[in-house]
């Protein structure tokens, strides 16, 4: 099994997003010390869709020039918020807003 350690070298100056379930997830970046953000997720329905939701909202946060500690934040809680439905599942603006503000 590879480490973040073997892995960064290999990305050429990128970073490495791991998802860890209900540990949350995990960035590692060249130079800096590695993210570790918690599950947001308050009750897990259904996991069904939700690496898409951090693929997607990864996506969106890094598309608007956000950095990319903000970007895994933003992903993080779209799919705590993802799992939280039953099946495959959509979060909107107004989910997602009211979790980034802590509601």
């Amino acid at each position: 099994m590879w480490s973040a350690a073997q892995i960064i070298p290999l990305l050429d100056g990128g970073a490495l997003l791991v998802t860890r379930g209900a540990l949350g997830m995990s960035l590692f970046a060249p130079g800096v010390p590695a993210l570790h953000l918690p599950t947001t997720a308050q009750a897990v329905y259904d996991v069904v869709g939700a690496g898409d939701t951090v693929v997607s909202a990864l996506a969106l946060g890094l598309a608007v020039g956000a950095p990319a500690a903000l970007a895994v934040d933003l992903a993080n809680r779209a799919a705590g918020i993802a799992v939280s439905k039953p099946g495959t599942a959509t979060v909107s603006q107004a989910e997602l807003s009211a979790a980034l503000s802590g509601r």
